[in-house]
């Protein structure tokens, strides 16, 4: 009986120790859950409110103060500025509509010089030099089938209309030579010779002109559409300038949200928070030892296994059955063997 006793004891102790023990860790858990929502709200993102000479912040919170809208009002004059301005973007964009109708001149008339460049730079140099010298041939002719007649008629007035002199022999090609004519008319075809010879050296000239010329044109041509489409694109410039006015006016008003946006991030403090979190955390690990610890279980948990203990329970109940109680602990008791397993040590 006195055996079972001292492992009641026993027993009884370590439910009290292991209650004390459960106890202190549920005080840690709770003192570690209180460092991190300490940590959490010092961390926590706390904008400011911010009023300037263009508008103000607004921030909304919930119970919990975390943010949950944000928002700014900009001051009546700058809204009175951004709605004059509204007007003015309105009338840009309606002119940068009515470009392409302003322009299409220049659209028109680049079609149609690119078509009549096209025509230019349809002929070669060369057919455009053989037209040349045909063109002024025609208007020579009169002239000079004028002179031929003035010549022949004074050559027979003046008896001298069959003579001819002058006459070469063939060329050693084969070619013929020149034919007999009277004086006055070899002048007169030597003239008309050195004549076409110019007009030939002209028609070079004037098929290389025709050519850069229809080249020309085209170049003109694609100014003229390159202008037309760059007008139509700074026809944009009033409706974007006042675009742009109006964006600077919203940044003004932006600025006080901005401000508080800042001065709020600002204020948050890391490190305070980590240095709230480290030392509840270690508070709470230093605590748990203290906590833990139960003097009564310890005192019964010691007594249970104190050896004068033991006597005097087993003499309180007379020790008749020391031996007895001594048998009905298992092999692996420690007092089932050695001097504390002799009966007698008990009586």
């Amino acid at each position: 009986m006195p055996a079972f006793i001292t492992a009641g004891a026993s027993l009884l102790g370590g439910l009290i120790q292991g209650n004390a023990a459960k106890s202190a860790a549920k005080t840690q858990a709770n003192a570690q859950l209180k460092a991190a929502q300490l940590a959490a709200d010092e961390a926590r993102f706390r904008p400011v409110g911010i009023t300037t000479r263009f508008g103000q912040s607004q921030f909304q919170t919930d119970a919990n103060g975390r943010v949950i809208g944000a928002g700014y009002e900009v001051s009546p004059e700058l809204r009175a500025y951004q709605d004059r301005l509204m007007g003015l973007t309105g009338g840009g964009l309606s002119q940068a509509e009515m470009a392409q109708q302003q322009f299409a001149p220049l659209q028109q008339g680049a079609q149609g010089l690119f078509g009549l460049g096209q025509q230019y730079l349809a002929e070669s140099p060369e057919q455009a030099a053989q037209k040349y010298m045909a063109g002024q041939q025609n208007l020579l002719a009169p002239s000079r089938e004028r002179q031929m007649a003035q010549l022949q008629n004074s050559l027979f007035q003046t008896g001298r209309g069959g003579l001819s002199v002058g006459a070469t022999g063939a060329r050693p090609s084969g070619a013929a030579g020149l034919g007999a004519a009277s004086p006055e008319l070899e002048a007169y075809y030597n003239a008309i010779a050195q004549q076409d010879a110019q007009l030939a050296a002209g028609a070079q000239q004037a098929g290389m002109d025709q050519a850069r010329f229809g080249a020309g044109l085209l170049g003109t041509a694609g100014n003229l559409l390159t202008q037309g489409y760059q007008g139509q694109a700074a026809a944009l410039g009033p409706y974007e300038a006042y675009l742009a006015q109006m964006k600077q006016l919203e940044a003004l008003g932006q600025q006080p949200l901005e401000l508080g946006i800042n001065i709020g991030s600002k204020g948050q403090s890391n490190a305070a928070a980590q240095a709230i979190l480290s030392g509840g955390m270690g508070a709470a690990q230093s605590n748990f030892a203290a906590n833990a610890y139960n003097p009564f279980a310890t005192a019964l948990t010691q007594a249970s296994q104190n050896p004068a203990f033991q006597r005097g329970v087993g003499n309180l109940f007379g020790g008749s059955n020391a031996a007895a109680d001594i048998a009905a602990f298992p092999a692996g008791n420690p007092y089932a063997t050695g001097e504390y397993s002799n009966p007698g040590y008990w009586t």
